[in-house]
């Protein structure tokens, strides 16, 4: 089996650049590519190139570097320090639509790897416990995020239909966990005592930082078409995952919260 040149957006994340490191300490991959508008350090073994994935010269640089699989790892879950949500869009929906219309471009892309989200499923009281990868958008999306999600994967299933041959896989993570990952709810579950609703203990998923790279890693090795869920077995109560981690509820009324 010939050896296969895989690019991968976004490897200026730690998920990116360690996915890098390992495809190309890996046999099986001739040539990796790493892009980004902050490139990280000591990827002697990857190709790496600054640019915006929202930017239109994305559609000249693919064709370019002659890859068979892209994996698209520059999905923003949230706004970081003075970046405006209308940003985050751009980021988002714009570069997801540069980016697969460079892919268009590109007649040896053979394998398209997206790493998306489980918000696609939204969240209501009336809920399943767990979703299934059939059940999406089955409730309102009504966070700024769900709704990039959803354009993302039309974006996606567009492109999808009209390449058929083209294997195309969707992995709807959970939200990351573990030593390298700094968000909003890792930040929260960092706290001494950590605020909670009074009366209320909800159920959570999460996937540990380095089960999704296992993820991401086995999916450019193996792809698959579709739609593929990432998370943790099972779900853990926030009072059970406070208690875990070492630290101490504060359960407080929900008027005051």
């Amino acid at each position: 089996m010939a050896c296969r040149r895989v690019l991968i957006t976004g490897v200026g994340s730690h998920m990116g650049a360690t996915l890098a490191a390992r495809l190309a300490a890996d046999p099986g991959f001739d040539h990796v590519v790493g892009l980004d508008t902050r490139l990280p350090q000591g990827l002697e073994d990857v190709q790496l190139i600054e640019a915006d994935i929202r930017d239109p010269a994305i559609e000249t640089i693919i064709p370019n570097v002659r890859v068979d699989t892209v994996v698209h790892n520059q999905i923003v879950r949230r706004p970081g320090p003075g970046m405006s949500s209308r940003t985050m869009h751009d980021i988002n929906v714009i570069g997801s639509l540069q980016l697969l219309t460079a892919c268009e471009r590109s007649p040896g892309i053979g394998t398209v790897v997206i790493r998306g989200s489980a918000g696609i499923y939204g969240a209501e009281p009336n809920a399943p416990q767990f979703f299934d990868e059939e059940m999406a958008r089955l409730f309102p999306l009504r966070t700024r995020f769900q709704r990039d999600v959803d354009e993302i994967e039309n974006l996606f299933a567009n492109y999808a239909a009209r390449h058929p041959d083209v294997t195309c896989t969707m992995l709807r993570y959970q939200p990351g966990i573990g030593p390298a990952v700094d968000t909003q709810v890792t930040r929260y579950l960092a706290a001494r005592m950590v605020p909670t609703y009074l009366g209320f203990d909800p159920r959570l998923q999460f996937v540990h930082e380095d089960d999704a790279l296992d993820a991401l890693m086995a999916t450019v090795e193996h792809p698959v078409r579709g739609a593929v869920n990432v998370a943790g077995p099972g779900s853990i109560g926030l009072t059970r995952l406070i208690r875990s981690a070492g630290r101490a509820s504060l359960p407080v009324a929900a008027p005051v919260f």
